[in-house]
């Protein structure tokens, strides 16, 4: 067992000790502040078939807790949409918002364990980025994290998955990224 309070994440500890003085060497920062680091991760996933049945809704917000490690928060509807079916305040997805600890190990996780799980795994698009810092990818299933049992699957979700940073530009958070080993495509 872990003592939680000598325990620190590895990735937060490379951050530390080598990515910082990377970054600031890099952009010539002048105060420690300026450098870009990681704000928190969000994942969502959207349930379409929770319009027929609501119990898919749980069983993506329990798959999502044990990927995240953190309970999942169930979304609903905040409108009625008669041509989909969807009434107001009706379970549609679930999503977790990680920071601290639990977003270095969700990272490091995601980096080292699941994306190279993916079929036909290239790399991550590196233009995907939203203009102030934050990077966002679409995972097609759930099933590339360790924690979800193949055999109790019942259905195949994709989920998003959004790293928001404290980088000002595209340029500092995909060098922030990189740093951290993601795998951006060429």
């Amino acid at each position: 067992m872990l003592d939680q309070a000598t325990y620190t994440p590895r990735l937060k500890a490379e951050y530390a000790s080598k990515i910082r003085a990377a970054l600031k060497a890099e952009y010539g920062y002048k105060n420690d502040m300026q450098i870009p680091k990681l704000d928190k991760i969000v994942l969502n996933m959207g349930v379409g078939e929770a319009v027929k049945d609501t119990k898919k809704v749980k069983k993506a917000a329990e798959e999502m807790t044990l990927i995240a490690g953190q309970k999942a928060v169930i979304t609903h509807a905040k409108n009625s949409i008669a041509g989909f079916r969807v009434r107001e305040e009706m379970p549609l997805g679930c999503k977790v918002t990680l920071r601290g600890d639990r977003m270095y190990e969700f990272l490091d996780r995601l980096i080292t364990i699941a994306l190279p799980r993916v079929r036909d795994f290239r790399g991550v698009k590196p233009t995907s980025f939203d203009g102030r810092g934050n990077y966002a990818m679409g995972l097609k299933e759930q099933l590339v994290f360790p924690e979800i049992e193949f055999d109790k699957v019942d259905e195949v979700l994709g989920m998003d998955i959004i790293i928001c940073t404290t980088a000002k530009t595209d340029a500092e958070a995909k060098s922030l990224l990189k740093n951290f080993n993601m795998p951006f495509t060429s």
